[in-house]
């Protein structure tokens, strides 16, 4: 399939795949013109790839880790690296949730209107 017809089946950009081509993620191949072309797993990798970077995973990240995806191996250089991607986002998640909870809690204390606050 063409770039923009991988663009609309992943709900990504062309931009967007152009991109992950120039930090080696996705590969494809060139027509004689030198139009893109890639099978029909490449939709499956980009929602992998924007599934990674909506994780918080940093492109480098990502190129590390791929090798082992595409081979379907994991070593236990790579089970590390995703278990510290995981305690990472662990914490996000705790803070997070310490900020909502904080947010409640104002939510909850504030029961006089028009006491002069104004949030823009």
């Amino acid at each position: 399939m063409r770039i923009g017809e991988l663009a609309e089946k992943a709900g990504v950009s062309v931009r967007a795949l152009r991109y992950y081509e120039e930090q080696g993620l996705l590969y494809a191949d060139r027509s004689a013109s030198g139009q893109r072309h890639y099978a029909d797993p490449a939709v499956d990798r980009v929602l992998l790839i924007q599934n990674l970077y909506a994780a918080g995973l940093t492109s480098r990240t990502i190129a590390d880790l791929m090798p082992c995806v595409d081979a379907n191996v994991s070593t236990p250089e790579s089970r590390a690296r995703l278990a510290a991607e995981r305690d990472r986002i662990e914490a996000q998640i705790a803070e997070l949730t310490r900020t909502r909870d904080r947010l409640d809690a104002i939510i909850e204390s504030t029961t006089h209107p028009g006491n002069g606050c104004v949030v823009a």
